[in-house]
C-alpha cells in the first residue's frame, strides 16, 4: 500500500483529504506543520500533499529542504495562490504538480494517481547511468555530478536534464517538455521551462552550454 504524507494546517481540509485518500486505498500520515512533515518522512513515503501557507516553515521551504537532501519524493502543492510567480516558485523548489483551493476530491485523487504513475515510469528508470565527459547522471540514485562534485538540482530540473540526456540530438520545444514532464497540469507556462533550464545551466558551471537551444526548434543536447 502506497503511503501519502499530507501536510496541511486546516483541520477540515486535512480530515477530508485523509478520509477520501484512505478510502481510495492509500495509507495516510497527516500532520499540521512542515517541521512535523520532515520528521514523518520515511522510505515508504510515496507522495506528499503539501500546503504552501503553513505556520512556521512554508511549503516552499519544506520542498527546497527535501530537494537539497536529494530526496525526490513527488510533491503536489495545495494552494490558494494562483499568481504566475507563485507557480514558478513552486516548480523551481521541486514541486511536481499544483492543486488550487477550493478543490474537488476527485481531482486530488486523479492528480495523485497521475503523479505516482509519472514518477514510476520516469525516463531515469530505463538507463542506470548517463555520462557526458565530466558530467554524470546516475539515474538509480538520482544524483548528478560534475567533475566529481554533486550538482544540486531540484526534482524538475533533474527530470528535464534526464529527458534531454536520454534523447541526445532530439529537439524538445517548451510544449514538448511540458507534455512529457507536466502531464495533467495544463496551467504550466512556457516560461516555466525557460526558468528551469536557466537554473540548470547556472548549476552546470563550465558545462552551462551543454544544453543548447535552436530558435524555432527547442532545447537539445548534442548526440554522443
Amino acid at each position: 500500500m502506497q503511503e501519502i504524507l499530507i501536510v496541511e494546517d486546516d483541520a477540515d481540509v486535512r480530515d477530508i483529504l485523509t478520509f477520501n485518500i484512505e478510502n481510495a486505498g492509500y495509507s495516510v500520515i497527516a500532520v499540521v506543520t512542515a517541521e512535523e512533515g520532515l520528521k514523518q518522512m520515511t522510505p515508504q513515503t510515496a507522495l506528499i500533499l503539501l500546503d504552501v501557507m503553513l505556520p512556521g516553515m512554508s511549503g516552499f521551504q519544506f520542498a527546497r529542504q527535501l530537494r537539497t537532501q536529494q530526496n525526490n519524493t513527488p510533491i503536489i502543492f495545495l494552494t490558494a495562490k494562483t499568481e504566475e510567480n507563485d507557480l514558478l516558485t513552486g516548480f523551481s523548489t521541486g514541486g511536481d504538480d499544483y492543486i488550487f483551493k477550493p478543490f474537488s476530491i476527485n481531482v486530488v485523487l486523479a492528480r495523485i494517481k497521475a503523479v505516482l504513475k509519472r514518477f514510476e515510469n520516469s525516463p531515469q528508470a530505463q538507463r542506470p547511468s548517463l555520462q557526458f565527459g565530466d558530467l554524470v547522471v546516475n539515474t538509480q540514485s538520482a544524483i548528478v555530478t560534475l567533475k566529481g562534485e554533486l550538482v544540486d538540482l531540484s526534482r524538475k530540473e533533474y527530470d528535464i536534464l534526464v529527458l534531454l540526456c536520454t534523447h541526445p540530438g532530439t529537439y524538445f520545444s517548451r510544449t514538448a517538455v511540458i507534455a512529457e514532464l507536466w502531464k495533467d497540469a495544463p496551467y504550466v507556462l512556457d516560461r516555466t521551462v525557460d526558468v528551469h533550464i536557466a537554473h540548470i545551466r547556472n548549476k552546470l558551471d563550465d558545462y552551462r552550454d551543454f544544453i543548447k537551444n535552436r530558435a524555432g526548434f527547442g532545447y537539445y543536447i548534442e548526440s554522443l
